[in-house]
């Protein structure tokens, strides 16, 4: 898919375009202040992002970046939505979860059987886009890391 402009909340701007990305700001929020990726870095992030699709969310008046995103997948089968922050100061204005169902919505034509995601804390932000918790963890492994 085309880098492209996906419907956002008003006064908001959320793109898939690499090129608007603040890879600095993206660093310093996920390395400084995201649970899942405290120590991150700055290499590690850049190639996180280099093998992802990207989302941002944009000030529409100063396009300064508020919130990113990034999305693994394979593009036919599975989609893992990680990463996922909103800037301190525009929290509670509904941006995560537009955030994620932009994601939901861009991946759509995709055809994909499963968009997964793991939360310690926002499962109702999620939840607003249609996520749900698991049916079967038990069904589920992971090698890593917990």
């Amino acid at each position: 898919m085309d880098d492209t402009a996906l419907p956002s909340p008003e006064g908001y701007e959320i793109s898939t375009d690499p090129g608007r990305l603040d890879r600095e700001l993206i660093h310093q929020w996920l390395s400084g202040d995201a649970y899942w990726a405290l120590g991150r870095s700055r290499e590690k992030q850049d190639a996180a992002i280099e093998g992802s699709l990207n989302y941002g969310v944009y000030d529409a008046v100063s396009g300064r970046q508020v919130a990113y995103a990034r999305v693994i997948t394979d593009r036919a089968t599975f989609a893992w939505l990680c990463d996922v922050y909103v800037d301190r100061g525009v929290r509670g204005k509904g941006l995560g979860t537009a955030l994620a169902a932009a994601v939901r919505d861009h991946l759509a034509p995709y055809g994909l059987r499963r968009i997964l995601l793991a939360t310690a804390d926002a499962h109702e932000v999620y939840a607003k886009a249609g996520f749900e918790t698991l049916q079967a963890p038990d069904k589920w492994m992971a090698l890593g890391a917990q």
